[in-house]
């Protein structure tokens, strides 16, 4: 690798359709649940509270409303996706990316799962900085995937066009070579 070379991953499209197609059918199911009757809901014999039905579609709506509008976004988001350089680590990949992250800043990669879902995230020596960043919304969703994964920042190959295992080699390549903190 020369100082100057850098490894540009792109957001993949397809990915990005797929994440939209699964936060309509939740936000459907959502709907489904919210305009259901209470007569109708507490005859079930499972979840047969009507109140409780009707928040879990609401959520389901707003949570999902918000992915399914991210989703469109990225659709038309021509910006890499994910940057690896000389630099360090510019991230574009989430609705809570950061953007660059120098390597000086990056301590390490450790891999979180949830859901069985693999997230690389960031180990930060300044963890701080990146938590407290951006609008109140953002260091809400940063302090929550801190309190989880042991930092703000995490990284998905979801909207990535890299497989997991290829992202988390890169990643530790990258740092091993320009960051001041060697495995």
């Amino acid at each position: 690798m020369q100082n100057d070379e850098k490894r540009v991953i792109k957001l993949s499209k397809g990915k990005i359709v797929r994440l939209l197609a699964i936060a309509c059918g939740f936000v459907a199911l959502g709907i489904w649940m919210w305009l259901m009757n209470a007569q109708e809901i507490e005859a079930e014999r499972r979840f047969n509270d009507s109140v409780l039905v009707h928040g879990l579609g609401l959520v389901s709506i707003v949570f999902f409303g918000f992915c399914g509008l991210y989703a469109v976004l990225k659709l038309f988001d021509d910006k890499p996706g994910l940057v690896l350089s000389a630099a360090g680590l510019d991230d574009n990949s989430s609705a809570i990316a950061v953007g660059l992250i120098p390597w000086a800043e990056i301590s390490g990669f450790s891999i979180f799962q949830i859901a069985r879902q693999n997230l690389l995230v960031v180990e930060l020596k300044n963890p701080a900085k990146y938590a407290n960043a951006g609008n109140p919304l953002r260091r809400l969703l940063n302090q929550i995937n801190f309190k989880m994964a042991g930092s703000s920042i995490s990284i998905s190959s979801n909207t990535l066009q890299i497989e997991f295992d290829e992202l988390v080699r890169l990643c530790r390549e990258y740092q091993m070579k320009f960051g001041t903190t060697r495995f």
